[in-house]
């Protein structure tokens, strides 16, 4: 990623801020599912400090991992090839750097015999 402009960086670290949020938002549900069985009495709140410090151990720290301790070209493009992203919605210069990342993905794909995303 050195070798990338700075405002195409920049753009990067806009994308990987915004597949976060998003990817932290789905996980988040399960959870909040767990804080309505909490308020209508279904579990305590014992089980419920547990459930949240299973969360942050577990699949809150593994999508901060993904975007904030990995290389960023290719956290982009991951959220991008599973749909965290929506393409339309990146911009072309953004795009344009995640080109080999999401050609990288797609081969992958294609190597397990997934259908294309």
């Amino acid at each position: 990623m050195n070798d990338l402009p700075r405002p195409v960086k920049r753009l990067l670290r806009d994308q990987a801020a915004r597949a976060y949020d998003e990817e932290l938002r789905r996980a988040l549900v399960p959870l909040a599912n767990h804080f309505d069985d909490w308020r209508q009495g279904g579990i305590n709140s014992a089980e419920l400090v547990e459930l949240i410090e299973k969360f942050d151990r577990g699949p809150a720290r593994r999508i901060w991992a993904r975007y904030y301790d990995s290389d960023l070209v290719m956290s982009v493009a991951y959220a991008v090839h599973i749909g965290i992203l929506d393409r339309e919605t990146v911009p072309a210069e953004a795009l344009d750097a995640l080109r080999r990342a999401l050609e990288f993905y797609a081969e992958q794909d294609r190597r397990q015999g997934w259908p294309a995303v």
